[in-house]
Formats: structure tokens, sequence, C-alpha cells
């Protein structure tokens, strides 16, 4: 397949983000933030791993954010920010695969980051505030290897005024009160990728979701919803087919591969739901009949980008594009739209496009283009439609189970799907490949 070649010519996707020449494989985040004055401390304990000789060691972190000191076990390093980047120089330089740890304390006014997918990180709302990471927003809340095959595990320590609830990744190990802040801890304990850490902070309320606790079998996940006493009601409608959505993504993609999955209904209406591990948030926006499909979509990103992520920016077809697909599977399921009838109607909207896009290298400013999406699902639907379809979908409980939890390039994708395919008579590159490569429109699958 001609994808290498494609892929080739990419340019880096979010600039000056990411580093090679380490790693990171654990943070610890202690955060204190008023609300009333956006004021944000924080303490980052990060530990590291040198891939090749180290003397210094650059991280990303926003400029509003000031470090005041950094320590290697106590010991004072030096340091010096720059733009979006600090850099702390080692008291000596070390060989490649050496372990040591960084604690760095800053404190500012967080300000999200204006790029060419819009506004990104941390961003007040009315009352409280949301972090949205993808694809290059997490330095604006904590310094960071900011790149999507750097994954690590996460402990949250994040205190605020009393009234409001904290969310963050993982699960919540407890809480404690004093002087009228609180402090909530979350333990995020698989691996996730910087732009998929997140802390929601409001005036919420948490309820379960779906079966009672008795009735769960084991290893069940755990559903919560987060929202706004008023909304509560009005959400949990919006969330009614949720259950259903998880046993049939399950037996089609395998077991959902964290132990909670909360959802977060924001006062505030917002552009789009906002995708992180083990977490969605909506805008109370997103709550009627039309908004459905979304909760789908994001719930698949739980399988399609947050445990299976992709190793660069330019793969992320390998998201959008299978969680397009969930959404049209279970349209499918749900007794609505097939998937055959959403992909022509996908088709018949791409093909009065003027301009389409490679999909293994869309560029930056096209990474969340509503091509690349539609696409993407076009793509695996005429894989799907070219053998039994109990062929396609050991493809994907293959794909989840073999990278759960790690990385995945497009090449993986299509080496699993030779392999899975074999047998068939179809070669899945040939039907892949003009979906992923050409420009034109291939014919409706």
């Amino acid at each position: 397949m001609n994808f290498q070649r494609a892929q080739s010519a990419a340019s880096d996707y979010a600039p000056g983000h990411g580093h090679r020449e380490y790693t990171v494989s654990r943070y610890r985040l202690a955060l204190d933030y008023s609300v009333t004055a956006n004021l944000l401390t924080g303490t980052a304990d990060l530990e590291l791993a040198a891939r090749e000789p180290l003397r210094a060691v650059v991280l990303d972190l926003q400029a509003e954010l000031a470090v005041s000191q950094v320590e290697d076990g106590g010991l004072p390093l030096p340091f010096a920010q720059s733009g979006q980047h600090l850099r702390i120089t080692l008291p000596n330089q070390l060989p490649a695969g050496t372990a040591f740890t960084l604690t760095i304390r800053y404190t500012g006014f967080p300000q999200p980051l204006d790029g060419p997918w819009g506004s990104i990180g941390w961003e007040e709302l009315a009352d409280g505030a949301l972090t949205a990471g993808q694809p290059a927003g997490a330095p604006t809340w904590f310094p960071c290897n900011d790149h999507p095959a750097d994954k690590a595990t996460y402990r949250f320590e994040v205190t605020v005024e009393e009234e409001y609830r904290v969310i963050a990744n993982g699960l919540c190990s407890g809480q404690t009160a004093e002087a009228g802040r609180r402090t909530w801890i979350f333990e995020q304990s698989e691996p996730m990728a910087t732009y998929l850490a997140t802390v929601q902070i409001g005036r919420y309320e948490q309820v379960r979701l779906g079966a009672p606790k008795p009735e769960l079998p084991p290893g069940a996940p755990m559903q919560l919803l987060a929202a706004p006493a008023r909304l509560l009601p009005k959400a949990r409608t919006a969330l009614a087919e949720q259950d259903r959505i998880f046993a049939a993504f399950e037996d089609w993609f395998g077991p959902y591969p964290f132990g909670s999955y909360t959802v977060v209904v924001t006062e505030d209406k917002l552009e789009i739901p906002l995708e992180a591990q083990t977490i969605t948030v909506l805008g109370r926006n997103h709550l009627g009949r039309k908004s459905r499909r979304l909760l789908a979509h994001e719930l698949a990103h739980q399988w399609f980008g947050n445990s299976v992520t992709a190793a660069d920016w330019q793969d992320i077809w390998l998201h959008e594009g299978f969680a397009t697909y969930a959404e049209w599977l279970w349209s499918e399921a749900a007794g609505r739209q097939t998937a055959d009838e959403l992909g022509e109607e996908a088709w018949r909207w791409l093909s009065h496009k003027s301009e389409n896009l490679c999909l293994v290298s869309p560029g930056p400013e096209r990474m969340f283009d509503d091509r690349l999406y539609v696409r993407g699902g076009l793509a695996l639907h005429a894989l799907r439609r070219s053998a039994p379809d109990n062929v396609f979908f050991a493809l994907l409980r293959s794909w989840t189970a073999g990278f759960r939890h790690g990385n995945a390039s497009t090449a993986d994708f299509l080496e699993l799907a030779g392999q899975t395919y074999a047998g068939t008579g179809i070669d899945p590159a040939a039907v892949l490949e003009p979906w992923l490569v050409d420009k034109a429109l291939p014919p409706c699958p």
C-alpha cells in the first residue's frame, strides 16, 4: 500500500509538543484551584526514564503558569521557561535507561490555547472549570511530555471551594475537607495519553447509572452521571440507552477497557461533547434526541482513542473513523437507520464536497474535519461489506485486545487485518487503500 509514502510528507501536527528523548511513566498532580479567581497552584511529581543520554529535560508547559521550583529527590535544579517550554538542567548526564524523578511547583492563571483546532485546554465556565486537552491542551494546566505515544498512569489531588465537586480520570479514591475547601483524589491506573487527562469542576451532583450494584456482573464498569441538580432528570432520560449501548459495544469491540465511565453535564452550552479517558463531557445543549448519536460516538472512544491510541496524530482516523462507524452500528442495532443507509447518506454528502482529503495524512488543520470522520466510517463499512460480519468483528475485537492500553498505527491495523482476513480471499489492504490514500472519493461501498 502507498500509505507510507502518503504519511512521509506529513508535517508535525502539534509543533513543539512532545519530546522523544525521555518518557514519563507516572504523573502525580496536586492542584489547588480557586474557582472565583481562576488561580491554579500546582505541584507535579513526574517519574521519568531517559531514552538516550540526557543532560536536560524539556517539558511542555503554558507560559501563564510560572514555575517557582524544580527538584530531583529534594535537590534543587536550575530551570528556565521560554514560550511553551520548561527546560530543566540535570546535575549530570544520565545514561539511556536511567530512571529519575522531578518535582515541579508552579502557579498562575490558566488560559485555553488557541490554535487551528479552536480553543483547547483549561477553560473557565460560568461557575466552574473544565479541561479539553485534544490534541495539545494538556500543558495549559500541568507540565508534561505532550505526545499521544507517551502514556503514563496518574494520581490527581484537586482542592477547590467546598461547594464544588471535582471529577477526574479513573476512580475516586477519597476526599477530605478543611477550612471551607475540599480535596478530591482520583487514580487512573491504566496508561493514559496526556491529552486525555482531565479535571472537571462544577456544582455537580453525582448519581449511579445502569443496573443497581448488587446486580452488576463481576468486572462490570461503574457508570456515573454528574450534573447540576436541575439537569439530572433530563440527563437521565438522555442516557436511557447507555446500558444497551455498553452491551452492544462489548459484544462488538470486546470488554470495556476501564473500571468506570462518567458522563459529566455542564450548566454551560458546549460547542461539541468532549472526550477524556473514562469520561465524556456534555453541555446542557447535548441532552436532546438529536444529540443521542453523540453519546454512542463518545462512548466508542473509550475503546478507539483512549485504550487504543494512535501513535501519532496523522493516524487520528483510527479514533474518529472508528467512533463514527460505532454510531452507525448502534443505529442499526437500535432499529433506526442501517449502516448501509447511513453509509449511503455519508457518501452522497462527501460526493458534493469540492475537495476530499488523504485519510492517513490529513494535515493538522484537518484533523477534526467532518470529512475525516465520515470517510473513516466509510472505509470501515467497505471493509465490513467485503467479507462475512464474523470476520470483521473478529478484527475489531483483536484490535482492541492486541493494543489494549497502548499505541498503534495504520500499518498495525493493516497488518492485523491481513492476518484476520487470511483465507477469505479478500485483501483488506486493497479494500482500504482507496479510502486511506486517494483524495478522490471511491465508489459507495
